[in-house]
């Protein structure tokens, strides 16, 4: 039994995220995950992009057989498949791919080639988060592996948020950590990484927007290069 079927069946989920929020403010992410799997219980699952597995490592210590959604949007880089089917036979979790509507194909065919070059936001709502949002539409809420340092519009997120997009709560466990932390913990535990990273490529999303980032530069650079765009719009 989770704690919201103990409780009043009137509550509002954003009180819930309210008293949250304050509570776990500075709480572990262990505490932060243990918190969210007692409350939602299997109206929880995680998302993942397949970077790397420092987040399913994480909660599939605490919630073993958790829904790990993954977008195919049918752009990765053969290494980021190649990395959600090792995460599917290490770690003990349920591995979902979601996909688009429409086939590479498909929409090419509707809607002309190298959309992502012409229209990148519009191929990113269509191919990361309307699937997204249909695959998410069974929960309650989910865990996501956002950090405040990646980009200047992660800075003031919380660790519990009010998805008002979606009407759910979203769990962000590793808010506050840094690169270091995530390096460390990924070393220390052995975490599965994608390969990418260790090729230059820092921040990994669909192969067409991804470039290699020089040493030093802001790791999220090769995303959407020159266009000035910095987020796919699942985290807005």
């Amino acid at each position: 039994m989770t704690l919201l079927e103990t409780d009043r069946p009137t509550l509002d989920l954003e009180d819930i995220v309210e008293s949250a929020a304050t509570a776990l403010a500075g709480a572990s992410s262990l505490e932060v995950i243990r918190w969210a799997a007692a409350t939602f219980g299997d109206r929880i699952c995680l998302t993942s992009s397949m970077s790397d597995a420092a987040l399913i490592h994480l909660v599939s210590k605490v919630k073993p057989g958790i829904d790990v959604l993954f977008v195919d949007t049918g752009y990765h880089f053969a290494e980021t498949i190649g990395t959600r089917d090792a995460v599917e036979a290490v770690y003990p979790v349920n591995v979902i791919n979601v996909t688009p509507s429409r086939t590479v194909a498909e929409q090419e065919a509707a809607l002309g080639p190298r959309l992502n070059g012409r229209n990148p936001d519009l191929c990113c709502h269509l191919r990361k988060v309307e699937p997204l949002g249909r695959a998410l539409e069974g929960y309650m809420a989910w865990f996501s592996g956002i950090r405040r340092d990646e980009t200047a519009g992660r800075r003031d997120r919380r660790v519990v948020e009010w998805d008002r997009r979606r009407g759910m709560v979203k769990v962000n466990p590793i808010l506050d950590w840094t690169q270091e932390q995530m390096d460390g913990y990924m070393d220390d535990n052995g975490v599965l990484v994608n390969p990418l990273h260790y090729d230059g490529y820092p921040s990994i999303g669909c192969e067409p927007c991804t470039s290699r980032v020089a040493p030093g530069e802001d790791p999220r650079s090769g995303r959407w290069a020159g266009s000035g765009k910095t987020e796919c719009g699942i985290h807005l």
